[in-house]
């Protein structure tokens, strides 16, 4: 069977409308003042989105249009000073001395469109250099730390290369750490800013989602020593992390800032591209008739003994068919189906059929399909017995490239509770509040946004607005979110800093 690609790859990138914009403030014929602000020295906190990450790893060229050297630019207008970045020494990224245990990559370079089997497809590079220090450069304004969760910036010895092999430190803040035994805030502080932003939290949600629920929602749990990578953080222990944060800033005397709340992954191209139902009669071809016969009818037939017929439907041969997946959320019916088939397929065959369909199902419009799933989906699975190897058509998809609806459940409300604190915290210590939410929301709508004619949308490579990991901006997205800080500052403070251009900066760039 032939692999499916998105088609949309090779699409325009970018498409005129009208002159008509989404930003009310033009970058033109601004008198800029800063208000009630104090810019002179401005510290950004917060994860890979604040770093300038994008393309899956941190290079270059991404932290020159990061959101954060962007709004430097326009507080200098109205008296900012110096903002410095702890750069990368290239424009691919990565460490190539970080290897895992079997000696695989874990920071490779940036991906990059490159023609596969006939189609455009994202592609890693090489890391381009070790794991380098550029603490003698600091100290440093822009102290996004790719990876990083709430908590992780208050942890100290986050930035200890001691640490790295047992996952205690963070190799992006290794770079640029005071010492072995700095944390981020302390670092931050001790610059003494007069003006801050901060935007963490997505992490402690991201990781669950994007690995496909690989881990455990610890709501309940305040111990974050004890979370796996991939779980989902308490609550009320990113809000715990987030008031620490602004404590700690308003005991330096740093009290008037900016902050962000956490978009829904169902706003971003890496959980919304790759639809549910991508299995075409086309694509099937005469394959369908014969999936029909020896495998999905026997297996609702079966299914529907035990009560959960619901889980499988036979193929159309008129509308795309969904793929089959692996929800771990479902009874495991394992033993039944076995039962239930060695009459007719032998002891053997029923084993290893109720073990790999005991808790398959197929998707619905209310499961994501992973972007990593794309290069996987209809392709041959060399673990699978031969008759039914075909991922997401006759062997169903893992569980690292499928959010089922019941983890999305979970990641929709750790979100909403994340905002609530922030959106409280924001009120508490009288601070502006970007509703980063609402604008992942509009971007990933029909019309998307516009400036200057240009339109923007989440749409994967051609919404121009999101980089090839699916997850993080290009320079044009960043722009469009630092406009968003631009607005929540000038209301909150009565300054006037002007929009800037996201027209200006990079998109995806194409072979």
């Amino acid at each position: 069977m032939k692999k499916l690609y998105i088609s949309t790859l090779a699409a325009t990138l970018l498409f005129t409308a009208s002159c008509q914009s989404d930003f009310e403030n033009s970058t033109e014929d601004v008198v800029v003042t800063s208000g009630e602000a104090n810019f002179s020295k401005y510290v950004a906190l917060g994860n890979s989105l604040t770093s300038g990450y994008r393309d899956g790893t941190l290079y270059s060229d991404g932290q020159n249009e990061s959101y954060p050297s962007m709004l430097a630019k326009q507080m200098m207008l109205a008296g900012g000073g110096e903002f410095k970045q702890p750069m990368m020494p290239n424009d691919t990224g990565g460490f190539s001395n970080l290897l895992s245990q079997s000696g695989a990559v874990l920071y490779p370079g940036k991906l990059m469109l490159k023609v596969v089997n006939g189609a455009l497809s994202p592609q890693y590079s090489a890391p381009a250099a070790a794991l380098d220090n550029v603490t003698s450069g600091g100290p440093y304004q822009n102290m996004g730390v790719p990876g990083a969760k709430s908590f992780h910036l208050l942890a100290t010895g986050y930035g200890n290369a001691a640490g790295l092999q047992a996952g205690m430190a963070n190799p992006y803040f290794v770079r640029f750490a005071s010492s072995a035994s700095a944390s981020v805030i302390g670092d931050a502080v001790a610059q003494k800013p007069t003006f801050f932003s901060l935007w963490i939290g997505a992490n402690d949600v991201l990781s669950y989602a994007s690995s496909g629920g690989i881990g455990v929602d610890q709501k309940g749990n305040l111990n974050p020593a004890t979370y796996g990578s991939n779980d989902i953080s308490d609550p009320n222990v990113v809000a715990g992390a987030i008031k620490n944060i602004l404590d700690a800033f308003k005991a330096a005397g740093t009290t008037k800032g900016v902050i962000s709340n956490i978009p829904y992954v169902s706003s971003v191209p890496y959980f919304t591209t790759v639809p549910y139902n991508p299995l075409t009669p086309a694509a099937l071809g005469a394959n369908l008739a014969t999936l029909n016969a020896s495998l999905y009818a026997p297996l609702k037939q079966a299914l529907t003994a035990f009560g959960a017929g619901n889980r499988i439907n036979l193929l159309s041969s008129t509308s795309a068919n969904p793929v089959l997946i692996k929800d771990t959320s479902l009874p495991n019916l394992s033993a039944q189906l076995t039962a239930a088939l060695t009459p007719s397929l032998g002891a053997p065959t029923a084993t290893a059929f109720g073990q790999i369909y005991g808790q398959a199902r197929q998707a619905t419009a209310e499961d994501f399909i992973l972007l990593t799933a794309s290069s996987v989906i209809a392709t041959t699975n060399p673990n699978a017995p031969v008759s039914i190897n075909v991922n997401g058509v006759s062997y169903p998809l893992e569980n690292q490239y499928v959010l089922t609806k019941t983890e999305a459940g979970l990641v929709a409300a750790a979100t909403d509770a994340y905002n609530t604190a922030i959106s409280g915290l924001a009120s508490q210590y009288g601070l502006a509040l970007v509703d980063a939410k609402a604008k992942m929301i509009e971007l990933n709508s029909m019309s998307g946004i516009q400036w200057d004619g240009v339109k923007y949308n989440s749409k994967f490579v051609t919404g121009g607005a999101f980089s090839l990991d699916g997850v993080h901006p290009t320079g044009r997205g960043y722009a469009i979110i630092a406009n968003e800080f631009l607005k929540a500052i000038n209301m909150k403070y009565k300054s006037n800093l002007p929009m800037i251009s996201p027209n200006s900066y990079s998109g995806v760039t194409f072979p």
